[in-house]
């Protein structure tokens, strides 16, 4: 996402375990990508960006950065979060409640969706797919019929989590990154509750004030490697993680 108010963490949400990182490869990633959304899926990485009259569908290359496909979304529309179902990719934008469904191996557009309220991310569980809008929701959607079916309210020791944005289901969890901050939370994708956060405050890319909006905001994972993925917006890398194990910060 883009342009909105910033989180500030409560004092409450300070206290549930950190989980650190290491960085385990590094990878070229387009500088003037405003990353919206990632997934990997078959050797590919699937990015989509955003901003009026920059906003595409991509598939890149991991080794090098090199983009094998693209596709413009409509230039007078911001474009965000996407997703793989079947043969499918769905998009979705900000603010304009409309989101499109694109050929998995061509980027054809085939269709459009609509939905309420603003569009930031999406990810599947292999049943639905689970849609974030910047509140503290999380909406989860028939694939078919793109009809809400439920929803869950994420909570940090009780409080509501603002802004959540970039989502990935990892390993039966949600992973949200969360909007103007270094941290990604892990969800329970049945009550909300935040279960802990990964701090990747210390990447490059973090600790640089080149570019205000140059936010932490990607994360792909590798079903089949085993391997977890982020990035950010307007990044010119992305990185390859492994966790470490959770402390309390208590």
């Amino acid at each position: 996402m883009a342009f909105a108010a910033v989180m500030v963490a409560s004092p409450a949400a300070a206290l549930l375990p950190v989980q650190g990182y290491e960085v385990r490869a590094t990878y070229p990633h387009d500088s003037q990508a405003f990353t919206e959304g990632l997934f990997f899926l078959d050797g590919v990485m699937f990015e989509s960006t955003g901003l009026e009259g920059a906003s595409s569908i991509r598939k890149v290359r991991l080794k090098d950065g090199a983009v094998l496909q693209s596709v413009a979304t409509d230039d007078d529309k911001f474009g965000e979060g996407i997703v793989n179902w079947g043969s499918e990719i769905l998009s979705l934008t900000w603010r304009d409640q409309i989101g499109y469904r694109w050929d998995l191996k061509t980027l054809t557009r085939k269709g459009s969706f609509r939905y309420p309220g603003e569009g930031w991310a999406l990810t599947q569980d292999g049943k639905s797919l689970i849609m974030s809008d910047g509140t503290p929701f999380l909406r989860f959607l028939d694939p078919k019929t793109l009809k809400e079916t439920r929803r869950v309210k994420v909570t940090a020791e009780g409080r509501p989590v603002q802004n959540l944005n970039e989502i990935e289901w990892v390993k039966g969890e949600i992973l949200a990154n969360i909007w103007m901050t270094n941290r990604i939370a892990r969800i329970d994708p049945k009550t909300g509750a935040v279960k802990g956060w990964i701090d990747l405050s210390g990447l490059p890319e973090t600790l640089s004030q080149r570019d205000p909006d140059a936010v932490l905001n990607g994360i792909a994972y590798d079903r089949q490697g085993d391997r977890l993925f982020v990035t950010g917006k307007r990044w010119p890398r992305l990185y390859e993680i492994g966790l470490k194990p959770l402390k309390d910060a208590r």
